[in-house]
C-alpha cells in the first residue's frame, strides 16, 4: 500500500512539472497578482490534470486485452518520452511571451497543452503494476492545483529563472517511474 501511494505521489509530482513552469510564466507576466489569478490557475490546471490520465487510463483499459502482456513496456515507453521531451524542454532558451489574461480564451489552450502528457500517461497506468489509478488521479489533480496556484506567485516575484529547473526534475521523474514500472513488470514475467 505504502508503495502504491508512493508511486502515486511521485508521479503526480512529475506530471504537475508542466504546468507549474507554466503557472510561473504567467505570475511572471502578471504586474499586479491577485488571490483569484492563483485560484483560476490551479483549477484549470488541476482539473485538466486530472480529467486527461482519467481519459487516458479508459482509453488504455479499452485496449488492455491487446496490450497486457507488454503494458510495462508501455508504460515505460510513454514516461520515458514524455519525461526526455520535459528534459529538452527544460534546455531550451525559449523567448514566447506569456500574456497576462485569465480567461478562458487565454487559460483553455494552455491547460490542455500542459495536460497532454497526463492523457499519455493515463494509458500508461495499465502496465503500472501496483499503482491505485483512482487515488492517483486525484493526487495529480489536487497536487497540480496547489503547485500552480504557488507556481503563479512564485513567477511573479522571483521571475523565470526555476521554470526549466521544474521542467527538468519534472522530466527526470517520470522517466524514473517509467524505468521503475518497466523493472516491475519484467520482474513479474520471470
Amino acid at each position: 500500500m505504502i508503495n502504491a501511494i508512493g508511486s502515486a505521489i511521485v508521479l503526480a509530482i512529475g506530471l504537475a512539472m508542466d504546468a507549474f513552469a507554466v503557472s510561473m510564466c504567467k505570475g511572471l507576466a502578471v504586474k499586479k497578482l491577485k488571490w483569484s489569478h492563483m485560484i483560476i490557475t490551479g483549477l484549470y490546471f488541476g482539473i485538466f490534470q486530472a480529467l486527461m490520465p482519467t481519459i487516458g487510463y479508459f482509453l488504455g483499459t479499452s485496449f488492455e486485452k491487446y496490450i497486457s502482456s507488454v503494458d510495462h513496456w508501455v508504460a515505460f515507453i510513454l514516461l520515458a518520452i514524455i519525461g526526455i521531451n520535459m528534459i529538452k524542454e527544460s534546455m531550451e532558451k525559449d523567448g514566447d511571451e506569456q500574456c497576462d489574461s485569465f480567461t478562458f480564451s487565454a487559460m483553455f489552450p494552455l491547460a490542455i497543452a500542459t495536460s497532454i502528457d497526463a492523457l499519455v500517461a493515463g494509458i500508461g497506468f495499465i502496465g503500472a503494476g501496483d499503482l491505485n489509478v483512482p487515488f492517483t488521479i486525484i493526487a495529480v489533480g489536487v497536487f497540480t492545483f496547489a503547485t500552480s496556484a504557488i507556481g503563479v506567485k512564485i513567477g511573479n516575484v522571483f521571475g523565470a529563472r526555476y521554470k526549466s529547473k521544474a521542467e527538468l526534475a519534472g522530466g527526470i521523474v517520470l522517466c524514473g517511474m517509467g524505468l521503475k514500472f518497466l523493472i516491475e513488470g519484467l520482474m513479474e514475467t520471470m
